[in-house]
């Protein structure tokens, strides 16, 4: 807190600031600080709200042992100078014995009979105030269940009695009705309790995070499957980082845990880590613990005990280790408990707890289902084994004229040949045979640079595969094999040439296809110099000169580069029929359908694909076949036949996991395959698809790919109404150690979040969604490059604002807005963007606020001149009907009825009425439904608009738009019932 409050105005205002905070360390601080300032102040009021300000920061901050200090305080208070305790200070005073209650049972410290005593005074006290003992017997019950003696009892005399203004809310009292009936082993009946709560009709602060926690398994095992899921994703978001809701976050743990969730809880423990110093509540602290014991136990014993895992802070922890840590915490825990009660409950439980077997072996619960293999660290994920995997040689001479052979076929086997010749290249007793058929030591190694160059290209790092490349070819040199030098500096040659121009737009794709050009010359001359190459060696510089022609093709789009490729095309052709090179006969094919594709002859490209097709079953080579079933399923998709486009990617999916990762761009496959599922309406598929190329992106290392994907499958999420599903997405993926660390792209990453915000705006986390868009707009506010973004960005969020009642800010994220939008503009969100804000301050405020509305549309009013006076044309409504529309709504929220029937007669004229091709019936219908209200209802003139209405739905239906007509007709029969 920047200056203590010198005024009770001033604390009072810093009270309500803090009380918007969410709980945490900062928000007790403040309200610690609040009550020093609070002493200074002669009257004691000020000094009583600042201690239940505290006290509460106390509570929902998981500080149990100080929560009775200040109680404590508040009661002397009471008791000296109850004239103080006003009706609403006596309520949140007795209220808040409870809350003492539940603070002295979670300190094992405290005494069972201090516990007992406490509730004494609690009834003393309500029977001494007049008040209702339901809170107490709630209470008593409570700690019945804690100790683990006389439940029923205890029960029997709570659930018995008639509710107070005292009492728990509806919410939290179904939570202890159900878990007794689930204590009882009674799962159907403590769902059927749980339901309203579960539904969402009845909340509280704790509400329904809570009860959700607890039902996600008694779902499980009564077979609603789905809906545990729904409540999985959606409780656990209520819950986490939470203190106060530790023991919450422990239960999602644990059913990762006995869902096959594995990977997934190892996430969300990372994601809670500061729990384990944060939660100063033993019993809060215990469960959470044993929640996290359950899930390291299944981990480890799936023998992954060497995993990380996310711990207490200090050092680093792997499964194993950490689960002995836990295990040993949490048994004392409960131990201590037991003792300071008597029984063996908490002991019982906890047991009860980690002899859980598994309830499924695996539920999707997210659209980016892994498992333990994927967390593993220290090296890349393996990738599924090949069911036509190549067999390695074991003799050294043998595998490395195996890899050799298979390296000149382009056999993808060549792969695991190098990746084991490396690591014995590697080992420090390596002896190099003495075989001239083997050739030099220097010989391998520039044959593993190769390899590793080929691998750099593949993921787009051409700088380093360049440099590889060269290197390799020097090695060759040495080892006197200049065809294999000429190979790999042309290859060098092409790989610079793919390094990303620094232009953008035309200059970056003319600077690319200059030195394309350029590599296609030097490959060319270095063709034409080297002597002795083998058919094998001079296919593939033909190859290469024929392929960064293509690729030149591919970023100029120049009709006049189309030639100049075919011709390449067709020595390469010739040559490899000449020599009967099966491999390059079909890497010709496949350039010369590229080529046709490029050029635009689609047709003629699907023509050329068939052939190929034909010709790979008949001769091979059979690792070809995914990646053409691939561009033909693409060609398929440009020629408008989504049916037969997805048939092929089908198929090309499935022959691609005959052979190694890498072998086929198995992402690009299933990033195809969403697009042609889209097409075909199966929106839930094309997630699918989305999803699993994303993954196999991020598992190969194209990051910015994989992100790029998620973030379209989360707003594909969105855009189905599947809101959490698309929030779990995004929580994961920012969860990723390079987000963290701040090394993905700036605007991905603004994008990504943008998405989340507005999920969690579509799922009515207005405070969490206010959050991340004024973050966003903060932020994008620096990106002078791009003012349009922010301006579309700081829309959204003043809009946001508004319906969160918070006009004054809103107001000043409006002028960024607007102040963006004069450098880069943006109409229609502007437009948008101020009609809403004004909607909303005249619906939230009446009258108060029209003057302020008023002040928007004009603002509104200037963009739509400024958007004249550009021609231009708005993809939605036009922004001038929109306005005069707004005007009259913002009119009759504030009571101007003659105004606001001016303004929509204004907007009605801008429309005039619908005809047989019009589009706008709805917008015409609309704008006479509400002049008809304003009419008929507020200036109590029924006979003109019963015409209007009349005569609108007559025009509406001779047009065949029933359902436009449908809410003029009614309107108008509640004005002739009000007749």
């Amino acid at each position: 807190m920047p200056t203590a409050p010198q005024t009770t105005d001033e604390l009072y205002q810093a009270l309500q600031e803090n009380d918007r905070r969410p709980y945490g360390r900062p928000r007790t601080v403040t309200a610690e600080e609040l009550v020093d300032a609070a002493e200074q102040f002669a009257e004691p009021a000020p000094l009583v709200d600042a201690l239940f300000e505290l006290h509460e920061a106390y509570t929902y901050g998981s500080e149990p042992r100080k929560s009775p200090v200040v109680f404590a305080r508040l009661l002397t208070l009471f008791d000296e100078q109850p004239d103080v305790f006003d009706e609403r200070r006596h309520h949140t005073l007795f209220w808040r014995f409870k809350w003492v209650a539940g603070a002295l049972c979670e300190l094992p410290e405290v005494p069972l009979a201090s516990l007992r005593q406490w509730l004494t005074e609690m009834r003393e006290r309500y029977e001494k105030a007049g008040l209702g003992l339901q809170p107490y017997y709630g209470q008593a019950f409570q700690l019945a269940v804690h100790v683990g003696e006389d439940t029923i009892l205890a029960y029997e005399l709570w659930a018995g009695r008639p509710r107070t203004r005292l009492s728990d809310c509806e919410a939290c009292e179904i939570g202890e009705l159900a878990l007794h009936h689930l204590a009882a082993g009674d799962d159907e009946r403590a769902l059927g309790a749980w339901e309203p709560v579960l539904a969402g009709k009845e909340s509280c602060q704790e509400e329904p995070a809570r009860s959700v926690s607890h039902a996600l398994l008694p779902l499980l095992r009564t077979g609603r499957i789905d809906r545990a899921r729904e409540l999985h994703l959606a409780g656990y978001r209520g819950c986490r980082r939470n203190p106060s809701m530790s023991r919450e976050v422990g239960r999602h743990l644990e059913f990762c845990a006995l869902t096959g969730n594995e990977a997934r809880g190892l996430e969300l423990l990372a994601e809670n880590r500061s729990l384990f110093d944060e939660v100063d509540s033993p019993l809060d602290l215990s469960d959470f613990l044993t929640g996290v014991e359950v899930l390291l136990q299944r981990v480890d014993h799936l023998g992954h005990g060497e995993l990380p895992a996310a711990g207490y802070a200090g050092r680093t922890w792997t499964v194993a280790g950490l689960r002995a840590e836990v295990r040993s915490r949490a048994d004392d825990l409960a131990a201590r408990f037991d003792a300071r009660n008597g029984t063996t409950a908490h002991t019982d439980r906890r047991r009860a707890r980690l002899d859980r077997a598994p309830l499924l072996d695996a539920l999707e619960l997210t659209l980016r289902t892994r498992g333990l293999d994927d967390v593993t660290p220290a090296a890349p994920v393996a990738a599924p084994a090949a069911r036509t995997a190549a067999a390695v040689p074991e003799p050294l001479p043998e595998l490395i004229r195996h890899a050799r052979e298979l390296d000149e076929q382009g056999h993808p086997g060549a792969q695991a040949c190098w990746a084991r010749l490396r690591t014995l290249v590697a080992a420090r007793d390596y002896t190099h045979p003495d075989d001239p058929a083997v050739g030099p030591l220097v010989r391998l190694r520039a044959d593993l640079l190769t390899d590793e160059a080929t691998r750099a290209g593949e993921k787009d790092e051409f700088a380093d595969a360049a440099a590889l490349h060269e290197e390799a070819a020097g090695l060759y040199d040495d080892a006197g094999v200049p065809g294999d030098a000429a190979i790999a500096r042309a290859c060098a040659l092409f790989a610079a040439a793919e390094i990303p121009a620094e232009g953008e737009g035309a200059d970056g794709a003319e600077e690319k296809a200059a030195a394309l050009t350029a590599a296609h010359a030097s490959v060319v001359r270095l063709h034409e110099e080297t002597s002795g190459l083998a058919p094998y060696q001079e296919a593939r510089l033909l190859r290469l000169r024929a392929t960064a022609l293509g690729m030149r093709l591919q970023t100029s789009g120049s009709e006049e580069h189309v030639a100049p490729v075919f011709a390449e095309v067709d020595l390469l052709h010739a040559f490899a029929t000449r020599h009967d090179l099966v491999g390059q006969i079909s890497g010709a094919l496949l350039l010369r359908a590229g080529t046709y594709a490029l050029s635009g002859d689609l047709p003629a490209a699907v023509t050329g694909i068939d052939g190929l097709l034909g010709r790979l079953k008949e001769h091979g080579p059979a690792w070809h076949l995914p990646r053409t079933l691939g561009l033909r399923g693409r060609l398929q998709i440009g020629l408008q036949d989504a049916q037969a486009a997805h048939a092929d990617l089908t198929e090309g999916l499935r022959l691609a996991a005959d052979w190694p990762a890498g072998v086929v761009d198995a992402a690009r496959l299933h990033g195809d395959l969403a697009e042609a599922c889209m097409r075909l309406g199966r929106p839930d598929e094309a997630l699918r698809h989305l999803t699993r190329s994303a993954e196999l992106d991020l598992r190969g290392g194209s990051r910015t790919d994989a992100f790029c994907t998620y973030g379209n499958a989360a707003q594909l999420c969105l855009d189905l109404g599947r809101v959490e599903d698309c929030i779990a997405l995004l929580d994961s993926l920012l969860a990723e150690p390079d987000v963290a660390a701040g090394e993905l792209d700036d605007r991905l990453l603004a994008q990504l979040r943008l998405t989340r915000a507005r999920a969690l705006h579509e799922g009515e986390d207005l405070k969490a969604a206010a959050t991340e868009f004024v973050a966003l707009a903060a932020e994008s506010a620096g990106w002078d490059d791009d003012p349009g973004s922010h301006a579309m960005i700081a829309a959204e969020t003043a809009v946001l604002l508004g319906e969160s009642g918070e006009f004054g800010r809103a107001r000043e994220v409006v002028d960024q807005a607007l102040a963006a939008h004069a450098r880069a503009p943006r109409y229609e969100q502007l437009s948008n963007c101020l009609r809403e804000l004004a909607r909303l301050q005249a619906e939230q405020q009446g009258s108060d606020g029209l003057a302020d509305a008023l002040a928007l549309l004009a603002e509104a009013g200037r963009i739509a001149d400024e958007a004249r006076a550009a021609e231009y044309q708005a993809r939605g409504r036009s922004l001038d009907t929109a306005l005069a529309y707004e005007h009259g709504r913002v009119n009759a929220y504030a009571g101007e009825c003659d105004a606001a029937l001016a303004a929509l007669e204004k907007a009605l004229a801008l429309l005039g009425e619908p005809g047989p091709e019009e589009e706008h019936a709805g917008e015409w219908a609309e704008c006479v439904r509400l002049a008809g209200a304003v009419e008929g209802i507020y200036l109590e003139r029924p006979a003109p608009a019963l015409n209007r209405l009349d005569a609108a739905v007559s025009r509406l239906t001779a047009l065949g738009q029933t359902e436009e007509a449908e809410p003029l007709a009614s309107l108008a029969a509640r004005l002739r019932d009000g007749e």
